[in-house]
């Protein structure tokens, strides 16, 4: 059965050779892998940085959005008031031409 090294083995992993002299690959050591453990955390980090900032950027864009769609339902609620209103002159002036008419 093989066992696996971990990170704060002493000694270094070696892969064996096959027998044909010295391995050209470069020995791992605990500091190198504690060190590439260390970049992929602070990036990780910085990823995660940059991802706040973004949500709370578009954060700030729909409550503008939300805030423009508001004033724009009002504007249309003024417009169908103002719309009825005008449709009721109309129709008023019509029933007082019709009664000219009839007259």
């Amino acid at each position: 059965m093989k066992q696996n090294g971990t990170l704060f083995d002493d000694a270094p992993l070696v892969k064996k050779s096959c027998g044909k002299g010295i391995s050209n690959k470069k020995e791992v050591t605990p500091l190198d892998r504690l060190k590439n453990l260390e970049d992929k955390i602070i990036g990780a980090i910085e990823k995660v940085k940059t991802l706040k900032e973004e949500k709370a950027a578009l954060e700030l864009r729909i409550k503008e959005l939300e805030a423009k769609l508001y004033d724009k339902d009002h504007e249309i609620e003024k417009l169908q008031t103002e719309k009825t209103a005008i449709k009721s002159q109309v129709e008023g002036l019509l029933n007082e031409l019709d009664t000219l008419e009839v007259v």
